[in-house]
Formats: structure tokens, C-alpha cells, sequence
């Protein structure tokens, strides 16, 4: 976890219609992390679960995002922050994460770019946000963006929208972001 995307999870959580129950696909918090890593603080007072393929530290369920073990249109808002590149079948996980959304909930999630190889457990993928709009294709609406150099970003984050809402509040404190 980075502090940008907790920065951006913060904007995030105060912006958009967040719905319950909170999915944290991707929340096992390294050694060098537990703590830190925890996004809970920016969700008080909302059914928040950790998931992650193996147990730890923020860890609350074990689920897989190639084979997401929840009823279809369960889950109200899906975060996966700096954990994609870590997904072998990227595309199956979306599919995934799309069909246990609720008809009107949001996938937020992150991914770094231009970034060494960290294994946790393998490092498979690096995203453009043109890969982010590919990704997002099936939401009714989406958002893609990224913070760094423009022909080089560090971070690329993208939301879908399985329903339209107004995201004017969002995109100022994007604006923000990105250029902090």
C-alpha cells in the first residue's frame, strides 16, 4: 500500500455513494504494511470484509477473485488497490468482481505502472489506463485515471459504475490528486 492510494481510497470514501457491504479484494497486510495498510478508518460505520487468497493481517475471508465464493449481486462496493498486477487472470477476475456487484455498485480499484517487481506471492501485469478502460468495458459507466508523468504514469486507478451516478464531487478531488 501506498500512501497516494490511501490518499485516493480517502477521496474515494467522501465522494461516491458507497454501498455495503465493502469488499477489500486484495487486503492481506505484509509484514512491512499491518497498519498501514488497513483501509477500514476510511469506511466507519459500514460492513467492511478483508479478502485475500491467503490468510494475515486484514484478512477476514478467504476468497478467490478468479472464483469469487459470493452470490451474484451481494457485494455493494469492490476495492482493489495496488493488488491487479498480482491476478493471473485478470480479465476472469473483473468478470468476477463485476458479476457479485450489486445492480448499483462500484469497483474502485488501483494499480501501479511504472514500479519494481514486488511479489506478493507473483507479480504478473502492469496496467495503462487504456488497459484500465479495457478492463472496465462491461460497467455502465466508468472512470480512468492516473498520477505521475503522462507518457510514463506510477499509478493508474479506475472505477466502474454497474448504474450512472453524477461523480462532478469525485472528479475535483481527483483533479486534486493527481496533481499533488
Amino acid at each position: 500500500m501506498r500512501q497516494i492510494i490511501k490518499d485516493f481510497v480517502k477521496i474515494c470514501s467522501e465522494t461516491l455513494p458507497i454501498n455495503e457491504p465493502i469488499y477489500d479484494f486484495g487486503s492481506l497486510q505484509t509484514p512491512k504494511q499491518v497498519g498501514f495498510a488497513d483501509l477500514r478508518p476510511y469506511f466507519k460505520d459500514k460492513k467492511y470484509v478483508g479478502a485475500d487468497i491467503r490468510k494475515g493481517p486484514g484478512v477476514d475471508v478467504i476468497l478467490d477473485l478468479h472464483n469469487i465464493n459470493l452470490s451474484a449481486d451481494s457485494v455493494g462496493t469492490a476495492l482493489i488497490m495496488d493488488a491487479l498486477e498480482h491476478v493471473e487472470f485478470v480479465r476472469k477476475a473483473i468478470s468476477e468482481v463485476y458479476r457479485v456487484l450489486k445492480k448499483d455498485g462500484i469497483l474502485i480499484m488501483s494499480s501501479v505502472m511504472n514500479f519494481g517487481i514486488h511479489d506478493f506471492p507473483s507479480d504478473y501485469w502492469r496496467f495503462t489506463p487504456a488497459g484500465f478502460e479495457s478492463l472496465l468495458g462491461d460497467f455502465e459507466m466508468s472512470f480512468v485515471g492516473d498520477k505521475g508523468d503522462k507518457k510514463f504514469p506510477h499509478t493508474v486507478i479506475g472505477i466502474g459504475f454497474k448504474s450512472k451516478i453524477n461523480i462532478d464531487e469525485f472528479e475535483k478531488g481527483f483533479n486534486e490528486w493527481q496533481i499533488a
